[in-house]
């Protein structure tokens, strides 16, 4: 099978095993600092695919290129998500990280062909039921009450008051959960600590304990069915197993809360730091819809998704794939693939329009975020970014631009803090 290559100014890979000198680690410091820096050094060592060890020093390939990503995402007969098939599982520690997202679980994220098509169905007939403009309005009333609990002050900190909050309590809404009190928190925090391994517990016993919450959600819906996400999953003709219904909840819960926030949080922060925006940034909407645009372009909340695993031989970048390998999509190298935007551009000078959805922010293929997912999305950060520019027009960095720092992760991208002030407002 021919790999989908095309004239790009690439070097000839330098080896055909993921571990040999040059490996480069898939996290650290500079992940977090500068990751499109990076992303363009491995581009320039090693071309569209470079081979990584991710923690523990397991071996895999990292797919940089956005023909090479989408080619992995379309060709199932080629790179599957059936993570049993990993070559490296007798290298994998009991303990490891990333366990809870690599081993293999009944969710949807992990099934194949018929299985994922009907279990995908499931899921988007759920989704499909939601009323978007009575998602807007929840939102809008969810953000003027957030808005209205530190106004007066003058200064927040909005990712722990407002970017993450919002999404939390959309989430809980349509999923048929109470949204505010200590349940609902510990849900949002144990959900951060899975993905990010940066809280007090390792990844795995968070995650077990988000299990904990929404298999208690699924046993509520079976006793006691509601007009929400979880109860027309749960009536589906389908017939989900509870299991099979725990697993795919989490994944929506993750994607509506944890990725939206970081999409609303990185939005602000493009919002309040960049010129382009200035003149703008009081609630214009087309400069709102241009800024969360690009920051799935340029700054994508998932930066990198583990993973496709090799059905056979094959080549992809000019690399050899063995069987069982590992292949992590760098969805956000992908985006900034200079093979796709003019040369020397980096993607703010014009050329990324609100309009231009090319991006591969949602995924490709049959494992894309499934419809309507991306459009309630929008709905939910649209409505917090525009509410708090019009309530709080002034709104400025209480810290200089660079003082701003990321979470711990390779797999997504989001601000551990976005201090802020502005003119208290006086009810």
């Amino acid at each position: 099978m021919n790999d989908p290559t095309g004239t790009a100014p690439y070097p000839p890979p330098t080896a055909a095993c993921p571990v040999h000198e040059g490996a480069v680690r898939l996290g650290g410091p500079e992940f977090r600092r500068a990751p499109a820096e990076l992303y363009r050094s491995l581009r320039h060592r090693h071309g569209p695919v470079a081979p990584v060890v991710l923690d523990g020093a397991v071996p895999a390939w990292l797919v940089l290129g956005y023909a090479e990503v989408a080619h992995v995402a379309a060709h199932r007969e080629l790179f599957g998500r059936d993570s049993r098939r990993w070559n490296q599982w007798s290298a994998v520690p009991a303990n490891w990280p990333l366990l809870p997202f690599v081993g293999h679980q009944p969710s949807a994220g992990f099934t194949e062909e018929t299985e994922h098509q009907v279990r995908g169905a499931v899921v988007t007939v759920a989704l499909e039921a939601v009323d978007q403009f009575e998602l807007a309005h929840w939102c809008r009333r969810i953000a003027d009450g957030l808005i209205n609990s530190f106004a007066g002050s003058g200064q927040a900190e909005l990712m722990a008051v407002y970017a993450h909050a919002l999404p939390m309590r959309a989430a809980v809404q349509l999923c048929g959960m109470t949204a505010g009190g200590v349940a609902t928190e510990e849900l949002v925090r144990d959900l951060r600590n899975s993905l990010d391994g940066a809280g007090d517990d390792d990844p795995p016993a968070a995650y077990a304990r988000v299990q904990e919450r929404i298999q208690r959600l699924v046993e509520d819906k079976r006793r006691l069915p509601g007009p929400d996400v979880t109860s027309r999953m749960l009536t589906h003709p389908a017939g989900l197993t509870d299991e099979q219904a725990v697993q795919d909840l989490i994944t929506v819960l993750t994607s509506a809360q944890q990725l939206t926030a970081d999409w609303i949080g990185n939005t602000l922060r493009l919002l309040l730091t960049d010129d382009r925006f200035a003149l703008n940034v009081s609630g214009g909407r087309l400069s709102v819809g241009q800024a969360l645009n690009e920051v799935l372009w340029l700054d994508t909340p998932i930066q990198t998704v583990t993973g496709r695993w090799a059905l056979r031989d094959t080549t992809l970048g000019g690399r050899s794939i063995r069987a069982g390998d590992c292949v992590v999509l760098g969805l956000a190298a992908a985006n900034t693939d200079p093979r796709i935007w003019p040369e020397g551009h980096d993607g703010r000078d014009g050329h990324v329009r609100a309009e231009n959805a090319a991006h591969l922010s949602f995924g490709n293929g049959e494992h894309r975020c499934p419809y309507p997912a991306p459009l309630l999305a929008d709905v939910i950060a649209r409505t917090a970014v525009e509410t708090l520019l019009e309530r709080l027009p002034d709104v400025v960095l209480a810290v200089e631009p660079e003082e701003l720092t990321w979470r711990p992760s390779v797999w997504r991208r989001g601000l551990t803090s976005l201090p802020v002030r502005f003119t208290p407002v006086v009810r």
